[in-house]
């Protein structure tokens, strides 16, 4: 399976067969480089224009905007519903954490996770391989509470997201700050690369954090 970052919460998974998921694209207001790219299953975390600018996807796609569990393409993916804060959505709402198992991996997506999920929805969550990670607070997850989301569901490599970068238009805290706390230095956790390869055996060899590049 292949990742790529196009910034923000931004990712496109392709498995061995050629589907594309994309989670979160977003529009023009954020900073990045809008993605120009076809999907076949396009995921919203929740309604915000970062999150769910669904136009800038090509093709003809499946959009999943709900909680629940859904077969689409080969793909399994689940959709469990939370909050975009600490006080069950009553600042920002609700949010949707997405589960993709494609090619023998479990991909959790937090979306704009606002808060540290129970371990009765870490269950729910259930075993994760890589988990795409909120870290640059604010609107999201601090990074005293995007360590906790990382210690209580257990993945085997964290890629950050949603946090500032010089493209990005709006305040967030930096990437460093949570790199810090998991204990990493220098420059070992960044791949200088907007897209890796995966696969349920290479998981043992690559970081265990590792930050993108974004066009």
């Amino acid at each position: 399976m292949k990742i790529k970052w196009f910034g923000h919460s931004c990712f496109l998974l392709t498995s061995e067969s050629g589907v594309k998921v994309l989670t979160d694209p977003f529009n023009n207001q954020v900073g990045y480089r809008l993605p120009v790219v076809e999907a076949d299953i396009v995921t919203t975390s929740h309604g915000h224009y970062d999150h769910n600018y669904i136009q800038v996807v090509n093709g003809k796609f499946k959009h999943l905007d709900k909680p629940g569990v859904f077969e689409q393409d080969g793909i399994r993916i689940t959709g469990v519903s939370t909050f975009h804060d600490e006080v069950q959505g009553a600042k920002r709402g609700k949010n949707i954490i997405y589960i993709f198992d494609i090619d023998g991996l479990r991909i959790c997506h937090c979306g704009d996770l606002g808060y540290v999920p129970s371990k009765e929805q870490a269950a729910v969550i259930g075993r994760i391989d890589i988990l795409l990670l909120p870290v640059g607070g604010i609107f999201t997850v601090n990074t005293d509470e995007a360590m906790k989301v990382m210690e209580l569901l257990k993945p085997k490599l964290t890629i950050p997201m949603h946090f500032r970068t010089p493209r990005l238009l709006f305040p967030l805290n930096g990437v460093d700050k949570f790199l810090s706390a998991a204990g990493i230095t220098g420059q070992e956790a960044y791949a200088n690369r907007q897209e890796i390869d995966v696969t349920p055996d290479s998981l043992g060899i690559l970081p265990r954090i590792i930050v993108f590049n974004y066009e």
